[in-house]
């Protein structure tokens, strides 16, 4: 596949997508955009006739850039499968940068869980890699990805608190423009993934109105 000219700038986000990790997915979506990043995820589109693998290949081969938070590895409850597309998707794309044509090895990966150390009981082969943590919170998140980003060294370098403090602004906005639209609280819940990255766009890209 040949990588588009948004390749620099893009981050496949490979995450759970249950109700409980949502503010943090959500969280990690407005960090990215904060800092003039386009995120790819799957649930970005919606499209009964392409298959899920073809659809992560494609994601991978754009991206420069990798967040992959394997805090669903783990049965929450007896008789519960292990979620295995966290890590199958992270082993595509490994390989994808290890023996991948150019640029994809080039690519850039930052790995999350919840609990430290957690992954390892899942995916022994990964110990030794930096794996960094948010124990289920969206702040912490946003902070483990700011420093990411920020390391890279081509982007700005706003504090944590700063893009913490903006998100909140941002959903307070995004809440009220959407009622005001006509939405219930159940549209503006399952509203789809492309229409909540659209209004973070329009929010940061008008000087963040209030």
């Amino acid at each position: 596949m040949e990588q588009g000219s948004d390749f620099e700038t893009n981050v496949f986000v490979n995450c759970p997508f249950d109700s409980e990790y949502d503010r943090i997915r959500q969280a990690i979506l407005f960090c990215l955009i904060r800092f003039g990043l386009n995120p790819r995820i799957a649930s970005e589109r919606s499209d009964s006739g392409e298959a899920r693998i073809q659809k992560t290949l494609e994601l991978v081969e754009s991206s420069r850039f990798s967040i992959h938070d394997l805090s669903r590895c783990r049965a929450q409850q007896a008789g519960e499968h292990y979620r295995l597309n966290m890590p199958f998707e992270l082993g595509i794309d490994f390989g994808s940068r290890r023996f991948g044509s150019d640029p994809l090895p080039n690519k850039v990966f930052l790995v999350l869980e919840e609990k430290p150390h957690s992954y390892q009981a899942a995916i022994s082969d990964f110990a030794g890699f930096d794996i960094e943590s948010h124990n289920g919170d969206q702040a912490k998140a946003v902070r483990k990805l700011r420093n990411w980003i920020v390391e890279q060294g081509q982007f700005e370098s706003a504090e944590a608190a700063q893009v913490i403090s903006e998100h909140e602004d941002f959903q307070v906005w995004y809440l009220n423009k959407r009622r005001s639209e006509g939405a219930s609280d159940e549209d503006i819940q399952d509203s789809p993934t492309s229409e909540l990255i659209g209004a973070m766009r329009e929010w940061i890209e008008s000087g963040s109105p209030r």
